[in-house]
């Protein structure tokens, strides 16, 4: 389905659940979104929780975090493991920003160990369409992977990490200049329950700006098309 068409009918339903969650759950109830899209899904869905805080509503790019992993690890011959500092950008969508100019490989600069070319034309494309990329291969949208990523964005969430993990949450226009009231996907870490974005990177250049400026679009173009709903 197109992505408009999914915020038509997915996006009254997160305004049930929004309110459900406000009703009956703890206070302190941390929400991941899985839904497509995800990233608006979650944003309808806090709107209609006020009682509880914005930051406990989070949309999943951990899935795209760990297909960025994978592709990186198979095209350098390392484990996933061996990555550090990995950052996903933006939506939960084609137009996610999977990012390697911070990452380091057993303490190497990824970007030393993989063409520039490879980068934008090969690796960017295909963590952006893995999802459409898994729909046609099994006639189903992703499922262990996506409810094991789901996990992984709880785990670190509760119990913390000092590994960078993608999380979206609700942004208030201080961070990297990204517009207020966005649930947009940055490099965090976590502890004590808590997640904190990773600050002072650098997106000065002009292949990072035409990418955020691409996600954020499309980021404010789904919000006006759920004006209605929030």
């Amino acid at each position: 389905m197109e992505r408009g068409d999914l915020l038509k009918d997915n996006g009254k339903i997160f305004v049930d659940v929004g309110k459900a969650i406000n009703d009956n759950a703890a206070r302190d109830c941390k929400t991941i979104v899985v839904g497509n899209p995800a990233n608006t899904n979650a944003l309808i869905c806090q709107n209609y929780a006020p009682d509880l805080p914005a930051e406990n509503f989070t949309a999943m790019t951990r899935l795209d975090h760990n297909r960025a992993l994978t592709q990186l690890a198979l095209k350098t011959g390392s484990k996933v493991t061996d990555i550090k500092q990995m950052a996903i950008w933006g939506n939960h969508s084609p137009t996610m920003y999977p990012d390697i100019r911070n990452t380091k490989i057993n303490g190497t600069d990824a970007t030393s160990l993989v063409d520039n070319s490879w980068m934008k034309d090969e690796f960017t494309p295909r963590v952006q369409k893995r999802g459409a990329e898994i729909i046609e291969l099994r006639k189903l949208s992703s499922a262990a992977s996506a409810g094991n990523a789901s996990i992984d964005h709880m785990r670190d969430w509760v119990f913390g990490s000092s590994e960078w993990q993608s999380i979206c949450f609700k942004t208030d226009g201080q961070l990297y200049n990204i517009p207020e009231g966005l649930m947009f996907s940055f490099p965090c870490t976590s502890s004590n329950g808590s997640y904190t974005p990773v600050t002072g990177l650098n997106l000065d250049d002009e292949y990072s700006q035409a990418a955020i400026k691409k996600t954020t679009d499309e980021l404010l173009g789904e919000r006006a098309a759920v004006e209605h709903l929030l």
